[in-house]
This record gives structure tokens, sequence and C-alpha cells, in this order.
């Protein structure tokens, strides 16, 4: 065995919950302690210890992560009313995804993992579609109410002076109704746009990015005039020395160019767009199990996770003692993902190229026929076997070994 790997900088790691704990625990025993000395500062994100801390932990593995520039988080349970009696909570605790978004002002990229045998819905998509999802305002920050018959609504805005500006939404006659608030702000546009920007210019990619400007023709106008702001004064020249693009249209042409393409761009889209289209294209690409997710502040700082939940009817599963063919494809990109950029921020080539080596060994455990139940049922692979989730990592780490010989 060649000597492990060193570390200089920590990776921040968040554990988390359920079934994705436990492969969590599998993936570094099984894929990374035999070949990095893992350099680590550990945060407990599972439900029990955010209880415990009363949510602090979320909060310092946050902080943590904006002094060390890259982080590693597995799933994480946000709580329903169910989930109150089961883990004993004190309160409904917060999404850690959304509080560690707000405290990095991060965007979220999703990034499908594509694998021979497995074609997407769509088979002209030969290369990944990463989608950049705005995580702030719009309708998730929305003010709703029911209006009554016989009523005016109005918009009203309150200056620092006093003095107020009205427009008319609208006179409801004969009708009930419904109004909608929404809002946004140039400061997390900004922070949007320049992320997406970043991005493109790291992973060297065309940057989509698509409102309904024509009918909105001041909110969503401003997202279009941020971005195109930003992009003339600080990143055009840096585009072109790449020779990549900045391409701006309408929502619905988007998405009809999205459907006639070959893939291999980011799309950026606002919030609710995000939303949709990202579940849209996790799904023709065959399965959430297969999409990368990293979040990124617009001051390049990083945080890896899979896209997917913690999995909880095979976690229950577990818990009986029974076998379960669990896909840990994506946790295992998260760790690649991250110990590759904080290779590349150390100028530590070893690490990046230990990464690299990771995700090729998961590609060609795969393509070679042996995968977890989920991707059997969508794989075109003659011959496949069917494995459990150790054995699928035990078979990522004969390939693996023999890549790092």
């Amino acid at each position: 065995m060649n000597e492990k790997i060193k570390m200089t900088t920590p990776l921040v790691e968040m554990d988390g919950d359920e079934m994705t704990r436990i492969i969590w625990k599998m993936i570094k025993d099984i894929l990374i302690l035999p070949y990095v000395d893992l350099n680590t500062e550990y945060y407990d994100l599972g439900l029990v210890h955010r209880n415990e801390t009363d949510d602090q932990v979320t909060f310092d593995s946050a902080e943590a992560t904006k002094k060390y520039g890259v982080a590693v988080k597995c799933a994480t349970i946000t709580p329903n009313a169910a989930r109150m009696p089961e883990y004993n909570l004190k309160e409904m605790w917060k999404s850690p995804n959304g509080t560690i978004r707000a405290i990095l002002d991060g965007t979220v990229f999703r990034t499908p993992i594509i694998v021979k045998g497995i074609t997407p819905y769509i088979p002209t998509w030969t290369k990944p579609i990463t989608i950049a999802r705005h995580a702030y305002g719009d309708v998730y920050k929305n003010t709703e109410m029911r209006v009554a018959n016989d009523s005016k609504a109005e918009l009203v805005v309150t200056k620092a002076d006093g003095t107020e500006e009205r427009a008319l939404i609208h006179e409801f006659k004969d009708t009930d109704g419904i109004i909608q608030g929404l809002h946004n702000t140039d400061k997390s546009i900004s922070s949007f746009a320049r992320a997406c920007f970043n991005f493109a210019i790291d992973t060297k990619q065309d940057l989509w990015f698509a409102t309904k400007d024509t009918i909105s023709k001041k909110y969503d106008h401003r997202f279009k005039d941020i971005f195109a702001e930003i992009y003339e004064n600080e990143y055009k020249e840096k585009f072109e020395a790449l020779g990549i693009e900045y391409f701006y249209t309408l929502i619905d042409d988007a998405v009809a160019r999205v459907i006639r393409s070959n893939g291999g761009y980011i799309w950026a889209c606002k919030n609710y767009d995000g939303d949709v289209m990202s579940d849209m294209v996790a799904t023709a690409y065959g399965s959430l199990a297969m999409m990368t997710s990293v979040l990124v502040s617009p001051d390049g700082v990083y945080e890896y996770e899979a896209a997917h939940g913690t999995v909880q009817r095979h976690y229950y599963k577990h818990l009986k003692g029974e076998k379960t063919s669990t896909n840990s494809v994506a946790t295992i990109f998260a760790w690649s993902g991250a110990l590759r950029k904080r290779g590349e921020l150390d100028g530590n080539t070893a690490l990046s190229d230990y990464a690299d080596k990771l995700e090729r060994a998961t590609i060609q455990t795969i393509e070679e026929g042996i995968m977890t139940g989920d991707l059997a049922a969508l794989s075109s692979i003659p011959n496949k076997t069917t494995v459990d989730t150790e054995a699928f990592l035990v078979a990522v780490n004969e390939r693996l070994a023999a890549l790092m010989k």
C-alpha cells in the first residue's frame, strides 16, 4: 500500500441522518480512509444533535465552511409534525440546507452523473445540464391574502421620507379572489449572477439565463438587467478568453431550446423555475440518486452534497437488520467533489487526482454491470448484477485500488 495522501487544510464535514448517515461512514471506511489521511473539522448535523444544540451546530458548520472554503454534507432530515415525537424534538427545526444557504449567500448547482447503459428520457441529452437555482425570495417568501368581493387591492410602498407610492392590483367586483406579494433584492440577484458566472468559468461551460421580462417588465426585467450589467463589467473578457458564452432568452424559449439541445451547459433559473426544472432534469436523466449538488457562494466558498434525501424507507429496513440496496453514487460524488476542490485550492494535485479516480472507479463499476437495485431497473446493460449497499462500495474499491497503483 502506498503512503496515504496528506491534506494541509481541513475540509468541513457535516454528518447527517438515517440511511445516508450509514452510507456516509461506509464510504469513508471503504473508499477514503485507505487512501487519504483525512483532515476534517467534523460537525454532526444529525437531527438528534441539532436538537441537543438548539440547532447551533448548523450555524457553526456554516461559519466553519466560510473559514475553510470547502465543505461536504450528508443528507439531513427537515422535520415535519410526524418527526416531533419520533425524535422527541424541542421544536420543528428549520432545513439545515436553507440555514447554510442563507449564511453562505449561496446558489445551488445540480448536475446529473452520466453513465453508459442509462439513457436519458430525452436521448439527445448526451452531456449533463446543470441547473443553477436562485434560492431566495419570489413565491418562497411571499405574502398572500384572500380578498372579498367588492374590495380593492393595491401595492403600497412607504419610502424613507414617509411618502407613499401606490399602484392598483385589481378591483374585485362580483367575485371573491386572491392576491400575492413577491419581492427580491438587487443584492441577492447580484450574488446569484456572480455565483453563476464564476461557476461557468470554473467548469468552462456556457451559461444560459431566462426570465419572462416581456410580461414582467419591472420584476423579471430587473433580473435580466443585473445579469447583463455584471456580465459586461466583470465577466465578458474572461468568458471570451475561455471561449464560453453567456446567453439570455425568455423562459419559454429556453425550455424549447433545452429539449432540443445536447446538454453541456449551465441553466440559471429564478427560484420557482429552478425548483421545477431541477426535478424535470433529474427525472429526465434517470434518477435523483445520480445528481450532484454544490452550493457556491459569490466569494468562492463551496459546499458539496447529494441532491436526494435521507432514504428513510431503507433506514427502517436497515434497523431491522435487513440488507438494503441503496444508491450511494451521489454521496460518493459529494466527497469526490469536495476533496477535488480542496486539492485545487491547496495546490494538492495528489488529492485532486484521487478524487478523479474515485469518480472513474464508481462509473466503471456501474458500466461493468454491478449496481444497486434502482439503477438495475433503469440500465440497459446485459447481464447486470444487483448488489446491496456495502457490496457496491466494495466493488468500487476494487477498481479504485487498481487505479491508485
